[in-house]
């Protein structure tokens, strides 16, 4: 029981921050550092140091405000392409003891991709947000966003299980949303034909 809690710790980590990249780092690292529900091993208990801790915090800010305002949160998108995925995989591999349990290159692997295709539905998906609400639906996007993001790991501590289901029904929500922008598309092609 303990390793498929660690495995779904894990998992909600790394998609947390296939949302937002520094968010969940931060909550690991403040958790970590202030109680015991948490326990980073080495390499990953650097996270626990205030330096880590405040740039950590200073990176949030950055994501938060780039991401609420048009054309400037598709460059972050960009950039996040990077960052997220990595970010994922450390999580993913800091995660309470499943580096113990599973080859660190498998622990890495797997949180790259999590976060990854987290990242990726996002990052298609917020086009479409930009240009059906003419960029007015950005910051209320990217602000559920985080939320579910916060949520989404400090639940994969706490209740690790239930973490996997708000990753579960944060994908769902994603792809219905990319899935309804395409309908109009095909609804107009059909009726031209």
């Amino acid at each position: 029981m303990a390793l498929l809690s660690g495995l779904a710790t894990a998992f909600g980590l790394s998609s947390a921050a296939g949302v937002n990249a520094y968010l969940p780092l931060l909550v690991v690292a403040l958790i970590a550092r202030f109680t015991s529900l948490i326990s980073l091993n080495e390499p990953w208990d650097v996270l626990t140091n205030w330096v880590v801790i405040g740039v950590l915090g200073v990176l949030f800010i950055i994501e938060i405000v780039a991401d609420k305002i048009p054309v400037v949160d598709h460059v972050n998108d960009v950039i996040q392409s990077v960052l997220r995925p990595v970010a994922g995989a450390i999580l993913f591999a800091a995660a309470s003891g499943v580096v113990g349990h599973t080859h660190p290159v498998l622990a890495v692997t797997a949180g790259l991709l999590t976060a990854g295709s987290i990242h990726a539905i996002k990052a298609t998906a917020r086009p479409v947000v930009t240009a059906t609400t003419g960029g007015t639906g950005n910051w209320l996007v990217s602000t559920l966003e985080d939320i579910w993001s916060f949520i989404t790991a400090v639940f994969a501590i706490l209740i690790p299980l239930l973490g996997v289901v708000l990753l579960a029904a944060g994908i769902f929500l994603l792809v219905l949303v990319w899935r309804r922008s395409r309908r109009p598309k095909r609804y107009v092609e059909n009726q031209l034909r």
